[in-house]
């Protein structure tokens, strides 16, 4: 293997890359993986300089706190290439600022700004041939940390290994999802971590969810962990209701992660003169405007999906449609989003991140 070093990032090629195994025309999310991964531990009280290695298996001792205490947390994000071939990232540094919000939630160390953004800039220079160009397609990044540190106490583990992989992707959904509105099974709950992107909040949600599958529904709609009464996230995006021209989504808090998404949505739907309310939505107020005809959207908005329209949604045995629209705000809201991502307008926001 080629050892090289270059800005404090060593880097181990592959033998033989595995791209021309990729039907790049034809790619399920976060299922296949480029050839190669970066790479940093945490020992001693400091993170060691990042490495970038071929993609593989790693290796750890059983006793390993993160088998046992769940020390783990994660990113989502996309790279982007445009038609000559630049390469693009969306709001990175605030990925990276809500990466270290969940390591101190998680008792776990924070990453610099130099390791995560320079490191993954290196990661994607290097595998940019994976970068697909498909429509809809992007790459699709999992920066992650977990406690790699071993023993069966109870504590924070002392050593950690954070890891970024590179995975392209087609979309994540395709068409609209039908889902429930849950009133048993809560995602988070009051001073509790579900403002932070940790393995747990993920797990514990796929029991409830396949409840609703079995049932005919696609995803779960969370309500609060007290009343089940007021609509927090679907799935694993957060939510936006329409009703009449007002766009409602709920305030971020400890139960509720502060989407990037979620944060675009909002800023770009202002700039448009649309009108936003950041409050607390009922279901009561949900269904009472599904019965009289003034709810005209729901979506969920996150950065696999991007913005996912919700066709359907059931409460107590009845299920409520809602109406087709040539014009809506989620389509709208997506392709602004998109021709941002993709450079093809003018970002208006700063957004835009080039490699």
């Amino acid at each position: 293997m080629e050892t090289t070093t270059k800005n404090l990032i060593a880097v181990e090629k592959i033998k033989q890359t595995k791209i021309d195994q990729v039907d790049f025309d034809n790619l399920a999310f976060g299922s296949v993986f480029s050839d190669h991964m970066l790479v940093c531990d945490y020992k001693n009280g400091a993170w060691d300089a990042p490495k970038i290695l071929p993609y593989g298996p790693i290796s750890l001792e059983p006793s390993a706190k993160i088998f046992h205490y769940g020390q783990s947390i994660f990113e989502g994000m996309k790279a982007y290439k445009d038609e000559n071939n630049d390469i693009w990232l969306f709001r990175p540094t605030d990925n990276h600022k809500r990466f270290n919000i969940s390591a101190s939630r998680m008792s776990m160390p924070e990453i610099s700004e130099e390791y995560f953004i320079e490191g993954l800039k290196a990661l994607l220079k290097l595998d940019q041939k994976w970068i697909p160009t498909a429509a809809g397609s992007a790459m699709y990044i999992r920066p992650f940390m977990f406690a790699s540190g071993k023993g069966f106490h109870a504590s924070p583990a002392d050593e950690y290994k954070f890891i970024i992989a590179l995975a392209p992707s087609g979309a994540y959904f395709s068409g609209k999802v039908k889902v429930l509105i849950e009133e048993s099974y809560s995602r988070s709950a009051n001073g509790g971590v579900g403002y932070a992107k940790t393995g747990g909040n993920y797990a514990g949600q796929f029991y409830p969810t396949q409840l609703a599958v079995k049932k005919g529904y696609d995803q779960v709609i969370w309500t609060d962990d007290h009343a089940h009464e007021n609509i927090e996230e679907a799935g694993a995006m957060n939510i936006f209701v329409r009703i009449g021209d007002t766009l409602i989504t709920g305030p971020t808090s400890d139960r509720i992660l502060d989407g990037i998404t979620r944060k675009s949505v909002i800023a770009i739907a202002e700039d448009a003169d649309i009108p936003v309310e950041v409050r607390k939505i009922t279901v009561t107020e949900v269904v009472a405007a599904a019965k009289n005809g003034t709810l005209k959207e729901m979506f969920g908005a996150g950065t696999a999906a991007i913005i996912s329209p919700i066709a359907a949604f059931g409460y107590r045995d009845t299920d409520y449609e809602l109406p087709e629209l040539e014009d809506s705000y989620g389509a709208r809201f997506k392709k602004v989003i998109t021709d941002i991502q993709y450079n093809r307008s003018e970002d208006k926001f700063g957004w835009r991140f080039k490699v």
